[in-house]
This record gives C-alpha cells, sequence and structure tokens, in this order.
C-alpha cells in the first residue's frame, strides 16, 4: 500500500453544513449555518462518478451537517445527475425521519445509517440546540424506519469505555434492530477538543467484552470486530499482505462549496495558516478525476504519506491499520508526518488487542 488510487470507492458528499442537534462531542464547524450544496457542484461530482459506477460498485455518501435538513426537494434534486449504478447512503441523526422521508429513501433506493449511542442514559450529549435531549425523536425516527420495513445501520459514539458498557450497547442495538454497527471510541477531532486519553486497561476490555457480546448472537454486522478477526484470520494463514489496498483509497470529500478534500472529511471546513483549507480542488473548475489525479501533490498530503512511512517502518500494527487517518494526526498532534495517535491506540491497537486478549481467555482447553 504506497501512494493514493485515482479512483476512489466512494465519494462523501455534503448537502448542508446545518444540523439540527448540537451534539457535545461533534467535530463539524459551521452546523448552525445553512449552507446548501447548489446543484451545479452535485452535476459535476456526477460527471466523474457515473464512469466509475459503471464499471463497479460505486456509493456516494450524504454526510453534513444533517443531510435531512436540506430537505427532501433540495436532496432529490442533488441525486438527480447521478446515474442508476450509483447506490447512495445517507448518515443522519434520525430526528427528521418520518413516513415522507421513508417514502423518499424508498424511492432513490438510499441506505440509511442512523447515529445514536445506545440506551437514554448513553445518549445525554446528544442535545437539539436548545440543550434538550434528542433521544425520543431519534427513536421516532428509527420506528418509521422499521414501520416502512427499511434495513438501517447504526454507529455509536462511545466516551467513557467500561466495565458491562459492550455487552449494555450490543444488547441494546439488537433490540433496535439494526443490521450493521459501528462503534467509535470518542476523536479529539474538529471543534471537539475534549482529551479522547483513554485508560488503556479499560479500552481493550472494553473491545474484548463487545467480541464476547457478539459471538453469543452474532445477528448484527459488528464492523470493527469482523474486520479485527478477518485480520487475525489472514496472519494465521499467511496472506495479511493481501488486506490493505495497494494504494490508498483518496475518499474524496466534496463540502457545499464544490471544494474537494480528500483521505479525511474530518478536515472539510477547516483552515490552517501552514496548511491553508486543505482542499486539492474545487470541481466547480477542475473535474473530480483531475483533481484526484493530482491529490498527491497537495502538501499536506505529501507529509501525511510520509507519516504512513514512518508508521510502515516503526510499527508493528501497520498491517492492521495502514497507518490510520490523516485528520486524527492533525488534530491531536498537530502535524500529518507524526505517528501514533490516541486514537490509533483506542480505536486500532487496544481493539486488536482485545480481540486477541478474548480469544486466549476463552481458548479450548488442550486434549
Amino acid at each position: 500500500m504506497r501512494g493514493i488510487a485515482a479512483v476512489p470507492s466512494y465519494v462523501v458528499m455534503q448537502p448542508t453544513t446545518l444540523c439540527n442537534l448540537d451534539c457535545v462531542y461533534c467535530y463539524l464547524p459551521l452546523r448552525a449555518a445553512d449552507r446548501r450544496m447548489p446543484l451545479t457542484v452535485a452535476e459535476a461530482v456526477a460527471a466523474s462518478v457515473n464512469p466509475w459506477a459503471a464499471s463497479g460498485r460505486f456509493s456516494v455518501v450524504w454526510h453534513g451537517g444533517e443531510p435531512l435538513a436540506a430537505g427532501r426537494e433540495h436532496l432529490a434534486a442533488l441525486l438527480a445527475p447521478f446515474g442508476p449504478a450509483v447506490e447512495h447512503h445517507v448518515q443522519t441523526n434520525a430526528t427528521l425521519i418520518d413516513d415522507a422521508w421513508c417514502a423518499f429513501f424508498a424511492e432513490h433506493g438510499i441506505r440509511v445509517s442512523v447515529s445514536v449511542d445506545g440506551p437514554r442514559a448513553r445518549n445525554g450529549e446528544r442535545v437539539t440546540r436548545g440543550g434538550r435531549p434528542a433521544y425520543d425523536r431519534i427513536l421516532a425516527g428509527v420506528a418509521a424506519l422499521r414501520r416502512h420495513g427499511l434495513p438501517f445501520s447504526a454507529l455509536a459514539v462511545v466516551s467513557r469505555p467500561e466495565a458491562g458498557l459492550a455487552t449494555e450497547l450490543y444488547d441494546y442495538f439488537l433490540d433496535l434492530g439494526c443490521d450493521v454497527l459501528g462503534i467509535n471510541i470518542e476523536e479529539t477531532e474538529g471543534v471537539n477538543t475534549r482529551t479522547n486519553a483513554r485508560d488503556a486497561a479499560a479500552v481493550t476490555g472494553f473491545w474484548a467484552e463487545l467480541v464476547g457480546a457478539w459471538r453469543r448472537d452474532p445477528r448484527i454486522h459488528l464492523r470493527e470486530i469482523e474486520w479485527s478477526l478477518r485480520y487475525a484470520g489472514a496472519v494465521l494463514a499467511g496472506t495479511a499482505d493481501d488486506l490493505l489496498p495497494r494504494r490508498l483509497d483518496p475518499i474524496p470529500t466534496v463540502s457545499h462549496d464544490g471544494s474537494v478534500v480528500v483521505l479525511s472529511p474530518e478536515l472539510a471546513g477547516f483552515t490552517d495558516p501552514h496548511y491553508g483549507d486543505f482542499s486539492s480542488g474545487n470541481v466547480l473548475t477542475t473535474p473530480l478525476a483531475e483533481i484526484l489525479a493530482g491529490a498527491g501533490r497537495t502538501p499536506w498530503v505529501g507529509e501525511f504519506l510520509t507519516g504512513v512511512e514512518a508508521c510502515r517502518s516503526s510499527c508493528p500494527y501497520f498491517g492492521f491499520c495502514g497507518g490510520g487517518h490523516a485528520a486524527n494526526r492533525y488534530f491531536e498532534l498537530g502535524r500529518f508526518d507524526g505517528t501514533e495517535t490516541e486514537h490509533c491506540r483506542n480505536s486500532k491497537i487496544r481493539l486488536l488487542e482485545g480481540v486477541l486478549e478474548h480469544a486466549r481467555d476463552h481458548e479450548s482447553p488442550a486434549a
């Protein structure tokens, strides 16, 4: 895995910067402003995406702000330029989902992922702009999805890993009805400056407990655990080198104004005296395919690739994580060519160690 691929596997699109919630740990800037993506931006992106989708599976992920805050009419207009081969996904807080939105998802074939952090008591930091709990509105949106028979994924943020939490969360999401679950340990990122330094034993124990909960009833695809087990199996089979892609997926994020940030959606909307606005171009002036072909020449991207090589040469976990994420390096270290971050420790190193800890504690006794 060296360099950046010219063709991504998906594109992230920001239909609006606005979010109707004000979650305490959110990293997004501008979420109190309704800056909507003009149709010309979607048309420009589709011009590159449609040929890619014709050659193989390709996704567009609508991510805000809160994408549904753009409204059905505007979102439908943004979807229209994309061909039938393009898969559409939306990451939503679910508070705006009702019967009309469910009909919209069904009509456009949109796959929904809901952000919710577990039972009511675990959602205290997911609040409205008036500071009121959003949990009941989230559940109402989920109920609408289930009523219409629409499958959905879930994404949970864990701020304080502790004993018993993993089992509580997994059991909750089994009852919620999602078919895929992702777990994010809270990150120091964007406008969220809270520390993400966590007790190593607590985080490792959380992941180990989560493996156990999943193994007892593996009806949900558990993103982090399944990837870890796939990697461990590949190591045992001697095929671990085949897991990482030959080149990094550029993961282009197209902001509401058409500017393109590669590798880390979390950098979109930010500026830095040294790095500028992190963008590699704008689709309103340069085709997306051309922007991605030259993304490696963006100064901060080159610095990040230097950091990836430093990880490759120094970290025994490189084969598992592939060098981490650019935004975590920047927001934690203030630069892109550093190596280990707290995010690495919480969500890569301790994740894999937790899986292995569970395996050791539950291995069959020798015959």
